[in-house]
């Protein structure tokens, strides 16, 4: 097998991971290695990366610019779901991995090449995530994950590698988080965080200041909703990309969006992530405000039922699933009056809704206030309370009969 490898096409982020990957390829397969870095917002991260991978040894580097497609097509319709995993995780590098991966197989058909890597370990999800992508998309595909192959065994083995090939790294001993930055979210892994009862030390966070240290007044800003998607932000109106930089920035502000949390991984076991996620952070809160007073109850307990089996799919790796495609369809159909403005109060960490409006709202003053009303006739409660006692009843004559 070795010797079919000629080309190799690697997602490539130029962490520690990835740059080490691409000397091994070249040293193990004796092949040509085609770099892949997909721009969904990493900003000046992207910079270095062509010339490190050249430098490093691939033959060209590909960096597309994928972030409105990223937000549309994915972080969107994920929203749409309301998906949050095991009530924390917004899920923020899971979304990404099937748009990194679909793009990575184009590449693959183009350039011709026998193979894709990743640098996901075997420990973890994202190498689910990556490889049921590509068998999804192109079945006959030969996949090559080092983490499962070569001898290094941690990211300490990793660093001295690198030293020993002079390849620059990012990571230290002393800091060797592993991170993953998009327009949704950064991530951190590893090092101190490995310990649960370690709390995070601030200078790692980039995306948000603490509550502590954010604006001693609040901030209001309202969300334009448009069928279940988030369109303008104080009036003007956003492309899904520049909408969701923009909330990063008021949220990081405001210090929204930090998440702890040891969360189970699919492959079995518990591992512990900090992330930050400013800007999904409001609009989750915002949508589900938005959907408050334009769904139906029964719709919505409908869906809410199954929005932990939506984030597991996603979470797992089962975005170009049929399972995952058909919720998504029913999801999208119930967004579909899910229209209106939601206004939020931004504060030291917290978002409160303050204020919603839609066109097809389904709350009625008339009938819901506690004022005088001539539309509701309270004593009609008297006979819907009674129905709904009598099992209730029944069950305590039984349990009383001698």
């Amino acid at each position: 097998m070795t010797k079919e490898i000629r080309k190799v096409v690697l997602a490539y982020s130029g962490g520690l991971d990835t740059s080490v990957i691409i000397r091994w390829l070249i040293e193990h397969y004796q092949c040509e290695v085609i770099a892949f870095a997909a721009d969904l917002g990493q900003g000046e991260e992207l910079d270095p990366l062509e010339e490190k991978a050249l430098k490093t040894g691939a033959s060209k580097i590909f960096i597309e610019d994928l972030r409105e497609e990223f937000v549309r097509d994915f972080v969107f319709p994920m929203l749409r779901g309301n998906a949050v995993y095991e009530g924390d995780y917004l899920l923020g590098t899971s979304i990404a991995r099937p748009l990194i991966a679909k793009k990575q197989i184009e590449i693959a058909e183009a350039e011709g090449a026998d193979a894709v890597a990743h640098g996901a370990t075997g420990k973890g999800n994202d190498q689910v995530r990556f490889e049921l992508t590509y068998y999804s998309l192109k079945p006959d595909i030969h996949v090559i994950a080092p983490w499962r192959d070569w001898t290094l065994k941690s990211r300490s083995d990793c660093i001295e590698y690198a030293k020993k090939h002079g390849i620059p790294v990012p990571v230290t001993k002393d800091k060797p988080y592993s991170s993953d930055r998009n327009l949704l979210h950064i991530s951190f892994e590893g090092g101190i965080l490995e310990d649960p009862w370690q709390e995070p030390p601030e200078d790692m966070f980039l995306l948000s200041k603490s509550p502590q240290a954010a604006p001693d007044k609040p901030q209001y800003i309202e969300i334009e909703y448009r069928q279940g998607n988030p369109v303008a932000i104080d009036s003007k109106a956003m492309s899904p990309a520049t909408l969701l930089a923009r909330l990063n920035k008021i949220g990081g502000e405001n210090g929204i969006g930090r998440v702890d949390l040891v969360e189970n991984r699919f492959v079995g076991m518990k591992s512990r992530g900090v992330y930050e996620t400013p800007g999904g952070s409001i609009l989750h809160v915002a949508h589900r405000a938005m959907e408050s007073i334009t769904l139906d109850r029964e719709v919505m307990k409908l869906r809410d039922g199954l929005i932990p089996t939506y984030a597991a799919q996603i979470y797992n790796g089962f975005w170009f699933a049929p399972e995952r495609e058909r919720l998504q369809q029913m999801f999208d159909d119930i967004q579909s009056p899910v229209t209106g403005v939601v206004r939020i109060k931004l504060y030291k960490g917290n978002v409160t809704v303050v204020g919603r409006k839609s066109p097809h709202s389904l709350f009625s003053e008339a009938f819901a206030t506690f004022e005088s009303d001539t539309v509701y006739n309270q004593k009609d409660a008297e006979g819907f309370i009674k129905i709904n006692a009598l099992r209730l009843k029944l069950r305590s004559l039984l349990q009383k009969a001698p």
